[in-house]
């Protein structure tokens, strides 16, 4: 993947949450509440996609670097990355009291960015 494609991905997701955001706040049976957890589910998205891309861009140079990727480090890394993100969800549901669906939603605007530019793509 180019890192042009992913830089329009990345703006697209970005204009998805604020738009998604501002409906979950004027839909009825919306408001703050809603949009807050748009906005949260878009934050944990954004940290998984933030860690897949470094995770990706570590191994890669690993593997030119050394030929072969052998570490532990980048292994104990990964399960971190996956770890926070448990934490962050447990907190914006247990804690926050989030809603799930503004959650859900919220988590939807990569891959529905991913979808508009495969379908600009196509075009």
């Amino acid at each position: 993947m180019s890192d042009e494609l992913l830089r329009r991905l990345e703006r697209a997701a970005l204009v998805l949450t604020g738009v998604a955001g501002l409906l979950a706040w004027v839909v009825p049976g919306g408001g703050a509440r809603m949009a807050l957890s748009v906005l949260g589910g878009a934050f944990l998205a954004g940290a998984s996609y933030w860690a897949i891309k470094r995770g990706v861009t570590g191994l890669a140079d690993a593997v030119l670097r050394r030929g072969v990727a052998r570490s532990s480090r980048g292994f104990v890394a990964f399960v971190l990355r996956y770890a926070l993100l448990a934490g962050l969800a447990y907190v914006m549901i247990a804690r926050l009291r989030l809603h799930p669906i503004g959650l859900l939603g919220g988590a939807s605007v990569i891959p529905l960015a991913a979808m508009i530019e495969a379908i600009r793509h196509r075009s």
